[in-house]
């Protein structure tokens, strides 16, 4: 169920009721995008070691001292690809020509609902880590803190992303675009971080980011 408080937020309602059109706005690109999608999603789960500001998981190796210290405390860690499909950014794009202001409710939905799909598939992760006696911690992508975004060719490479349609232009962005690549960290500790829609970083223009 995608959260419409998120899709406010990223129109900038912040506590702030939107008028009836919005919210009519809302409702028909959300059940637009709904109907389109095919929302897919990899994961593979690597042992994780620390070096001073760096991390290995599995082969795969960042220099992040922000990652490192989210995942303290992890013996584990998944590597999680997520997308809506191409079909999402079609609709994006169409309405971009149509109308814009359409466009900019239908990139507000589009991008709650990359977040919701990447809930549910985390919650599959979840279930399987439990069985463990794990917890997770939030997702962290590439491009949060100190962690370059340079580091989602591997993500693409380790999971095997064309196999969900997902790939990346020579700047490193996803395609499609309404795509997630993200580190989530397993631990034994359970806190309440692991159920918080946030993680520790310095992106102060977050639109989730605490009041």
């Amino acid at each position: 169920m995608t959260d419409r408080n998120e899709i406010l937020r990223y129109l900038g309602f912040r506590g702030k009721p939107a008028d009836e059109r919005t919210l009519q706005a809302i409702e028909s690109c959300l059940a637009e995008l709904e109907q389109a999608v095919t929302p897919r999603s990899m994961h593979r789960v690597f042992p994780v070691t620390f070096s001073g500001g760096a991390v290995a998981i599995g082969g795969f190796a960042v220099e992040s001292a922000d990652l490192a210290k989210h995942l303290s405390g992890c013996g584990e860690a998944a590597l999680f690809a997520a997308t809506l499909g191409a079909r999402a950014d079609f609709l994006l794009e169409r309405a971009a020509k149509a109308d814009m202001s359409r466009a900019v409710v239908m990139q507000a939905c589009a991008a709650a609902l990359t977040e919701s799909v990447c809930d549910e598939f985390q919650q599959e992760i979840a279930e399987e880590a439990a069985k463990r006696g794990l917890y997770l911690r939030p997702r962290y992508s590439p491009g949060y803190g100190d962690f370059p975004i340079r580091y989602q060719r591997d993500f693409l490479k380790i999971l095997e992303c064309r196999k969900i349609g997902l790939s990346m232009t020579e700047n490193c962005m996803l395609v499609p675009t309404k795509s997630v690549t993200a580190v989530i960290g397993l631990t034994k500790e359970k806190t309440s971080c692991h159920i918080a829609k946030c993680m520790e970083c310095r992106s102060a223009d977050c639109p989730f980011r605490k009041e």
